[in-house]
């Protein structure tokens, strides 16, 4: 089938790459996805088949055991593996945000420690920003960490951990008011901890609890959980940088990748919905004749596909602005404002040409259309979004008068 969604001036091997996920999602996950996603079972079999391409360390750099390879790289990669199946890529992408957040932030220590065994995928990565009551006010963190001796202690209530249970280590944003004053800004008042535990549910390591998966409306398959510290001991060595409050802006670092992530899913998805709706417009007939030769449907055919290439066109370049080492906060908040709102457009229309079967489990994009509404508010809502853009435009647009 003629694809949408080209990227020009990939070389030899980010092509080779892209092509091998590509064969990779439509002979191992587009088959079996629905079938797990029902039964809300983790793709132990699929992950085991990324693990074997070299999957999880595909950004990490090469003397750590990786492929080295881009933002861009990844972001195409994950492009392909969420039109086969978006909670799959969820289970990349925290990973390579804690991967990406140790290669840049982390100790000399800490990257030869960990970044061998995440390239292997021996070790799996998951993030903890939010907590039941912050929603998007990072500000309002309200677990702690304080200074014991050699060891911090952290307590607190984490919420929405992508691979909560199957991880065995978390990047932990909390609050450490040691060295900070009283009054000291939020946002500098807060430290990224690295914290090893054991897969699994229950009490993973003394102090922390992984109470067990949040039941979603989809986004199934991947373990979505909260995360529980009551006197969690941690090693002061274990400070991503070794030093206190940076972890704002270590994290905000690793939440640009995961924009990029995000709209890169909602690329995926979408050309997904416009695959299965262009497939059944040509096989439905009403009124003598498919579906597809009726000019609504066309015009609903064309409006999918343009959406599908102006978002795949707004991700390559915030991936590429990432890539180039600028900042590129306003472009992944574009990218990932744009693809999000514009899958769940694309997955709806798909939705409605499939008309009543689109409403059964026995079509693919029933499911398509439970998965669509994560990317709405996942790494940020479209509102925060519209904020960083529209604080970001002024910026560059400062009246001078």
């Amino acid at each position: 089938m003629a694809r949408l969604a080209q990227t020009a001036g990939l070389t030899d091997v980010q092509q080779e790459i892209v092509s091998t996920v590509r064969d990779f999602v439509d002979k191992e996950i587009i088959p079996v996805a629905t079938e797990l996603e029902h039964r809300d079972e983790y793709p132990q079999q699929i992950v085991d088949g990324l693990r074997e391409l070299g999957l999880f360390g595909l950004m990490i750099p090469e003397e750590y055991g990786g492929l080295g390879e881009s933002l861009l790289t990844y972001a195409l990669c994950v492009e392909e593996i969420a039109r086969g199946w978006m909670s799959v890529s969820g289970i990349i992408n925290t990973h390579f945000i804690v991967a990406y957040m140790l290669k840049q932030h982390g100790t000399q220590e800490q990257k030869d420690h960990f970044l061998p065994r995440m390239a292997a995928g021996d070790i799996r990565g998951a993030f903890s920003m939010s907590e039941p009551a912050l929603g998007s006010d990072v500000s309002a963190i309200s677990s702690k960490a304080v200074k014991d001796g050699d060891e911090y202690v952290l307590t607190g209530q984490k919420m929405w951990l992508t691979n909560g249970g199957t991880s065995s280590l978390v990047a932990v944003l909390v609050r450490s008011d040691e060295g900070h004053p009283e009054g000291t800004a939020p946002h500098k008042s807060m430290t990224t901890f690295l914290v090893e535990k054991e897969p699994g549910f229950g009490e993973v390591r003394p102090g922390l609890t992984i109470p067990g998966k949040i039941e979603k409306m989809g986004y199934k398959g991947v373990d979505t959980t909260e995360l529980i510290m009551d006197g969690l001991r941690i090693p002061a060595d274990r400070v991503l940088g070794g030093v206190t409050g940076r972890g704002f802006y270590q994290m905000m670092d690793g939440v640009e990748v995961g924009r990029v992530n995000v709209a890169a899913r909602g690329c995926g998805v979408a050309q997904r919905a416009f695959e299965l709706g262009v497939q059944y417009a040509q096989q439905r007939h009403t009124f003598g004749k498919p579906i597809a030769q009726h000019q609504a449907i066309q015009f609903k055919l064309a409006e999918m596909a343009t959406k599908v290439e102006a978002a795949h066109a707004m991700m390559v370049n915030a991936a590429r602005k990432k890539d180039s080492g600028q900042r590129n906060d306003l472009e992944a908040g574009m990218a990932k404002y744009l693809a999000s709102e514009y899958c769940k457009e694309v997955v709806e229309d798909a939705f409605r040409i499939h008309g009543g079967y689109g409403f059964s489990k026995e079509y693919e994009i029933e499911r398509l259309y439970r998965e669509a509404p994560m990317l709405l508010i996942g790494e940020g809502t479209a509102e925060i979004q519209k904020m960083i853009i529209g604080r970001r435009l002024l910026e560059e647009y400062r009246f001078q008068g």
